[in-house]
């Protein structure tokens, strides 16, 4: 009992903890540099997060993408139906929904995420934050809010880019391995301003989510290079669980607000 106990107020004093990360973040947004946030820090950092991150994103969505159309049009071939007509229509849909902004965070979750708290982590741990406290300046607005604008640019940038290699990659396999008219499967007439506006909203809540999670657990780093690592472990567990549990809460959202039709 004492063990559970203890364990649900460390959860509930975590949660606390990262509700006002993401205050102080919002907070810092506001306050602009005033807050201590170096110039030119937001591009650096769209660099670090958008183009480091755009080659694994790009070969990761396509190979997926490859898959995925190859896997459905074999099902399609042996269950006897040779029709493959609607298999671009429903996977562009799906990519736009779903696919493309949630596997894109996945991906940034491992890369990003990890990063973050590491970079954190390592100036927690050798005090280099708490010389950013008696320097006047305050860690979150130096730290995190760089970092929470960079990602929420650069996540919704990826996802657009890794969506379309994904689409291409699968209609080329179509293609190549089926025989399917690149004209009926890409044939984006079924897609709605609804999914488009359902794909800006995942990524941009994705984007909030990664930054604000992995800079907490930097933030909560102890000790010397173990600290840093629990931090870096924990960040990309606890950034790729943000990712999937806002998937479903926005996905079950849009679809009481649709009236179940996406």
């Amino acid at each position: 009992i004492e063990g559970m106990g203890g364990g649900l107020v460390d959860a509930s004093r975590a949660a606390v903890e990262l509700w006002l990360v993401y205050v102080g973040t919002i907070a810092g947004i506001v306050r602009g540099r005033r807050g201590g946030r170096p110039r030119g820090e937001v591009v650096r950092q769209m660099y670090a997060i958008g183009n480091r991150s755009l080659m694994f994103i790009v070969v990761t969505l396509g190979f997926i993408g490859m898959v995925m159309t190859y896997e459905a049009c074999l099902q399609l071939q042996r269950v006897g139906i040779a029709d493959y007509s609607q298999v671009g229509m429903q996977y562009i849909k799906l990519i736009v929904t779903d696919f493309g902004p949630t596997l894109t965070a996945m991906m940034l979750a491992t890369r990003v995420g990890a990063g973050i708290a590491a970079e954190i982590g390592s100036m927690k741990v050798t005090e280099q934050v708490d010389a950013l406290r008696m320097s006047g300046v305050l860690p979150i607005d130096y730290l995190i809010v760089p970092r929470f604008l960079a990602s929420l640019v650069m996540t919704l940038v990826l996802t657009t880019i890794g969506g379309a290699v994904m689409y291409a990659a699968g209609g080329l396999t179509a293609q190549y391995s089926f025989g399917v008219n690149p004209s009926l499967f890409f044939d984006l007439h079924l897609l709605r301003t609804r999914h488009l506006i359902l794909m800006l909203v995942k990524a941009l809540s994705y984007g909030a989510a990664i930054p604000v999670v992995a800079g907490f657990c930097g933030l909560r780093a102890r000790g010397s290079s173990e600290g840093v690592g629990w931090a870096t472990t924990a960040a990309v567990i606890g950034s790729s669980f943000a990712v999937i549990v806002l998937d479903f809460v926005i996905s079950a959202a849009a679809l009481f607000v649709t009236g179940g039709d996406l």
